[in-house]
This record gives structure tokens, C-alpha cells and sequence, in this order.
């Protein structure tokens, strides 16, 4: 199957699960939301969702899923750390998340391949990931293992991988082995160089600014898109877009 058609058929997928999204989506707005009668009347919402969120089946570090669709929708697209696309592109979209994060998960499945089909592979935009670990100890260490393989040019296989094998929050599948799985099966060649800059101080420190740089622009929750290009007022944050036309237009206006 060429890669054209393997785009026009995660189009149709993408299509067939907007509703998921929808319904992820609420998650991560209601954890946006303030004290008062409106959170009284969702937080019964909020805590099923929850307790539903992330998946019993992921986490296998011997059953890896997705290893050939991601490789596909992101083969010829340059990557430099945790940026997918031209690193030349006029627009930059940001997302701050959490590699443990369900609806993340969701965005990374759903909505950003439109994004990164019609704006980032012609030029237009690129994607940069910055970890807003709010979930738990075990974000910050995917975070670093994340940010270790863009250093080898690797790091959108391994989030995207990562997604496509999210385990429960906090269930304990963050572990050597299944880190290990991921990074391999993302593509990373230099394993050895790989593990060791993971654990480094460096990359630790690295992810402690990416959550400070969250908190400082005031955000409460994940995933948070900004976009930064030559018709913005410096960095425009646009909160949890539902859907990837809403991404595309803020790209449009932002070029």
C-alpha cells in the first residue's frame, strides 16, 4: 500500500473517531476549569472519565503496536529533537503534554496526522513537544527517554509510539524494559547512547524546564496548544483545539 493511501485511509479513520475525541477532550478542559457551581455539577463527570482513562492492554514492552504505522506517516518528514518539520517553517505549533496523558494519546491518534499531512509535510508549519508533566514521577522519566531519542533524530517515532502503547497513569509499564522496547522500535540506533543520556542530569533538567515553561504561561492541563509565526503577537496560546481543522486555521492565520 503506497503511502498516499495509507494517509487517505488514517483520513477515513480519523473521521470515524471524532467523537472519541470529542469526549476525551472533556477531560482536559474540565481540569481547566475553576472552582464554583459549574465544577460542583461535573466533577462526577470528571472522576469517570478519569477512572476510565489510559488502557489495561497497553504497556506490553513484548507486544509493541503501531511500529509500522508510524514509521510510514512520518517517513521523509525532518526531525531535529522534538521537532517534526522544516526547521525553516515560518509557523511553529506547540503542544505541552504528558506522555501518560489519555487524551494526548488521543491527539496524537485523531487529530495531529491531518495537521501534519496538510501543514507540516508541505512546509508550512512545524511541531515542536514540550513535556508538561503533570501526571505522575513516571511522566518525567518518558519525557527524558522521549527528548534522548530526538537527540538521534528519532523523537516523533517515539512519541507517537509511545501513544500508540500508553499504558494505565501511574501503572507502574514506565519501566527499562518497555522504554527500551519503544526506542528501539522508534528507530533509535544508538541504544547504548540512548539510555545513558535519558538518565542523565541534563535531560532530567531539561524536562523540569518544560514543565516550568507550562506553569509559567499559566497552564493547568494537557494536551495545550500555542503557535507562534509572522502574523502572532509572539507566542498566541489556543487551549485544547477539538478538532485539526481548528489547528489548521490557527496555522493559516498565524503564517
Amino acid at each position: 500500500m503506497s503511502n498516499k493511501r495509507e494517509r487517505e485511509k488514517r483520513r477515513e479513520q480519523r473521521l470515524q473517531e471524532e467523537t472519541t475525541v470529542d469526549s476525551g477532550e472533556r477531560r482536559t478542559r474540565l481540569l481547566q476549569m475553576g472552582a464554583g457551581a459549574v465544577f460542583l455539577v461535573v466533577v462526577a463527570v470528571v472522576a469517570l472519565i478519569v477512572i476510565n482513562s489510559g488502557s489495561d492492554s497497553g504497556g506490553d514492552a513484548s507486544n509493541l503496536e503501531g511500529v509500522s504505522e508510524v514509521e510510514a506517516e512520518l517517513d521523509g518528514i525532518a526531525q531535529e529533537e522534538l521537532v517534526l518539520g522544516d526547521p525553516q517553517a515560518k509557523v511553529e505549533l506547540i503542544e505541552y503534554g504528558d506522555l501518560q496523558c489519555p487524551v494526548c494519546k488521543q491527539y496524537a491518534e485523531q487529530v495531529l496526522p491531518q495537521v501534519i499531512e496538510n501543514k507540516v509535510e508541505n512546509g508550512q508549519a512545524k511541531i515542536v513537544f514540550r513535556n508538561f508533566t503533570i501526571i505522575g514521577p513516571e511522566s518525567a522519566t518518558a519525557g527524558a527517554a522521549a527528548i534522548a531519542a530526538g537527540a538521534q533524530d528519532r523523537g516523533w517515532n517515539f512519541l507517537d509510539l509511545f501513544y500508540r502503547n500508553q499504558g494505565r497513569e501511574n501503572g507502574g509499564y514506565i519501566d527499562d524494559e518497555f522504554l527500551t522496547a519503544v526506542a528501539k522500535g522508534a528507530g533509535v540506533e544508538n541504544i547504548a547512547k540512548w539510555e545513558k543520556e535519558r538518565k542523565s542530569k541534563k535531560l532530567i533538567n531539561e524536562v523540569k524546564a518544560h514543565f516550568e515553561e507550562a506553569q509559567g504561561l499559566g497552564l493547568t492541563g494537557t494536551p495545550t496548544f500555542a503557535v507562534k509565526g509572522p502574523s502572532t503577537d509572539g507566542l498566541e496560546l489556543l487551549g485544547t483545539p477539538g478538532s485539526p481543522d481548528e489547528l489548521e486555521s490557527a496555522i493559516d492565520t498565524a503564517s
